[in-house]
């Protein structure tokens, strides 16, 4: 397929451009097979290029005849709306037709990522900088005589969506692995997510099939007690609401746990909102967002009727749950909700920022994101084909915002606990924009099977490797960061979760006040390095002149000088 036949007016001129939090100005149009370019010349001269993929809704308002021209309206994934003034009809509705058919193509392999040629050497390959035999010693360091990583899905015949390699008990076989895939949703049996530094540990799966000729499965059984030492209970969380879950005889969209089978294992259900819900939730945020002419008494309405903050509230409460059962009672965790892909991946992975001091270090962090959500298969490209300002009929049923949830819980996560991170609120900024659009390979394909035929490691750059360049990285570190090797407990009291400015209000309140305020915060820490190193340089001095002193018999003994500085 050639992008030429879909750029009908390739170059436009006298195109008069509207961007929020910027002047008005007039300039040239330019549309590639990837991106939208306008560049001004001028007094004011001004460029920006916009890839086709950010592009969420296109409008287009002709003049009223005999008035030519009209207006273009973008609608992007970014949550920003830019406008062009044109003044030829034909020009207009060639453009828009344009980026209507170049922002909503499916093919992958026509995606940016496979024509992005960087300028830069990368340090470090990031296809390969989280192998799942590298994590696995990670994850398990004190009990690998109780794991060990499966290839039992090496081809993909058994689940689709999990990756060739994945981690259960020793004790348990392949063919164990097989039967409680047939017996679980999707094929996703229940397998190891984190081990807990006391010896508890999180398993993530599907909910099992349901329905009148569904019986009990003695290998899942099996599977999920090998988990519990003698005389232990396990939890199940389960992500659905309760009102959804069918009884083990009917017809429902899933089955669950029955106690008589299960009679180690308690189920609690602490329901998540999911797909079209957290959608529709998170476009009436953003619309409020927008909508600059509101009253105080309208902000706040909206604000509460799109319910994103008791989403945000929800999913933060549960992954506390899991984080008390695992840290506090030492217990085993299943959690899964309906297909294994969202809630549960978005609790799975907030958990462990709750307990693990390593993922809220970057490289942690990344890890948690290759680990939880890539190779877990969630649906990056299938969740993020749509976003909060389309319209109604351009979504699909598979749209949805999980991913942006987790992140946005992490902010809040962060807020509370400022200095425990090792990366700053961009760094997630970064993540979650490039999970919607990218030059990037890495949040390509729903699972690692596609991005093996598609062999995205051989054919893209991993956004990785370019984030992890130390001239890139550096900007995204936290100056106030100071290790903490303790669980940390967020607070999901309603005062304690707010709107994340950075994200919905970013092209609505200039973004230059918070920059000025880390700018400032990360000299203050950059002085105060300084201004330590110094003592230290002094104090050393001060020791080794007493020393001096000491053997001329010009002082008697050592003086409290040396510890002035303790």
């Amino acid at each position: 397929m050639e992008f030429a036949h879909l750029i009908k007016s390739p170059r436009v001129e006298k195109v008069l451009v509207h961007r929020p939090l910027h002047k008005s100005v007039e300039g040239v149009l330019c549309i590639t097979g990837h991106h939208l370019i306008f560049s001004a010349g001028g007094e004011n001269p001004d460029e920006f290029w916009l890839i086709h993929r950010i592009i969420d809704l296109v409008e287009r308002k002709p003049n009223t005849p005999p008035a030519a021209g009209g207006t273009l309206t973008l609608k992007c994934k970014d949550f920003s709306v830019i406008s062009f003034d044109f003044n030829n009809t034909e020009e207009l509705m060639n453009v828009s037709a344009s980026l209507e058919c170049l922002s909503s193509i499916e093919n992958q392999s026509l995606y940016y990522p496979f024509f992005y040629q960087p300028v830069y050497t990368a340090i470090e390959d990031g296809w390969t900088a989280f192998r799942p035999e590298t994590e696995f010693s990670k994850l398990v360091m004190q009990q690998q005589e109780d794991w060990r990583i499966s290839y039992v899905n090496k081809d993909y015949s058994i689940c689709s969506s999990y990756p060739s390699a994945v981690v259960v008990p020793k004790s348990v076989d392949d063919d164990v692995l097989i039967a409680a895939a047939s017996f679980r949703v999707g094929g996703r049996f229940p397998v190891l997510s984190y081990r807990h530094e006391g010896g508890a540990v999180m398993m993530r799966s599907s909910q099992p099939h349901s329905g009148p000729n569904v019986k009990r499965c003695r290998e899942d059984e099996k599977l999920l007690n090998s988990v519990l030492k003698p005389g232990m209970r396990g939890y199940i969380i389960d992500t659905r609401h309760q009102s959804t879950t069918p009884t083990p005889k009917s017809k429902g969209s899933g089955g669950f746990e029955t106690e008589s089978h299960y009679p180690q294992w308690r189920r609690i259900h602490k329901p998540i909102e999911r797909l079209q819900s957290l959608l529709e939730s998170l476009s009436k945020l953003v619309e409020a967002c927008l909508d600059n002419g509101s009253s105080m008494d309208k902000w706040l309405s909206r604000l509460e009727s799109s319910q994103w903050l008791s989403y945000v509230k929800e999913t933060m409460n549960c992954a506390c749950l899991v984080s008390q059962c695992i840290d506090q009672e030492t217990a085993a965790v299943l959690l899964h909700g309906g297909e294994g892909l969202d809630s549960t991946l978005a609790v799975s992975a907030l958990a462990q920022v709750i307990l693990s001091p390593d993922s809220r270090t970057v490289h942690g962090f990344e890890a948690l994101i290759e680990r939880e959500w890539i190779q877990a298969g969630y649906p990056f490209v299938q969740r993020h084909h749509r976003s909060a300002l389309s319209n109604t009929v351009s979504r699909s049923k598979e749209n949805a915002p999980t991913f942006l949830l987790f992140i946005d819980c992490t902010w809040q996560i962060m807020q509370q606990f400022p200095c425990s991170f090792e990366f700053n609120e961009g760094f997630l900024l970064q993540l979650a924009r490039h999970s919607y659009w990218s030059q990037f390979g890495t949040f390509l394909g729903n699972n690692e099977l596609d991005r093996y035929q598609m062999q995205l490691s051989s054919k893209t750059v991993s956004l990785w490797s370019h984030l992890n360049r130390p001239e890139v990285l550096r900007s995204f570190l936290n100056p106030l960061y100071e290790p903490n090797n303790r669980v940390i407990w967020p607070s999901v009291a309603p005062m304690s979760v707010n709107l994340w400015p950075a994200m919905y209000l970013a092209y609505v309140v200039e973004p230059s006040i918070y920059d000025n305020a880390w700018r400032d915060i990360a000299a203050i820490c950059e002085q105060d390095k300084e201004l330590r190193s110094k003592a230290q340089r002094l104090r050393r001095q001060l020791i080794d002149l007493e020393r001096d002193a000491i053997s001329k018999g010009l002082l008697d003994s050592p003086s409290s000088i040396g510890t002035v500085f303790d």
